[in-house]
């Protein structure tokens, strides 16, 4: 990824993680990462953890910004799930796995799009 493309993206991760504490999740996390696979936030709603991934695109040129989110990538991050319950201690707390996909606005600032239980892994 381009410079320019990693400042996309950690822009759009802060942008989504302001967007997820003002639908009332508690972010306990950001960029956890492990030599297998990252998680880009790991929150707490409604008693779940809850792992999200964050896809930021400026245009739709390239497709919808969830549509990148491959099955490598999904069972990258259960993989670091499994690890972050494991190093938190939390392997007992049900937990779920959202996506947040967030594009440049026409007016240069970010919308966002929120999907609830993207996937299962657990």
């Amino acid at each position: 990824m381009s410079g320019d493309g990693r400042e996309l993206g950690r822009r759009g991760e802060e942008f989504a993680a302001a967007y997820l504490t003002g639908r009332g999740y508690r972010v306990l996390a950001v960029n956890y990462r492990k030599k297998f696979g990252e998680l880009d936030i790991v929150a707490e709603e409604g008693g779940e953890i809850v792992f999200v991934e964050v896809k930021t695109r400026s245009s739709a040129r390239f497709g919808h910004p969830l549509e990148s989110v491959t099955a490598a990538k999904k069972q990258r991050m259960v993989r670091a799930a499994h690890a972050w319950l494991a190093d938190n201690r939390c392997q007992d707390r049900p937990c779920r796995f959202d996506a947040v996909a967030v594009t440049v606005a026409p007016d240069g600032g970010f919308q966002a799009e929120l999907v609830r239980d993207a996937f299962d892994a657990f």
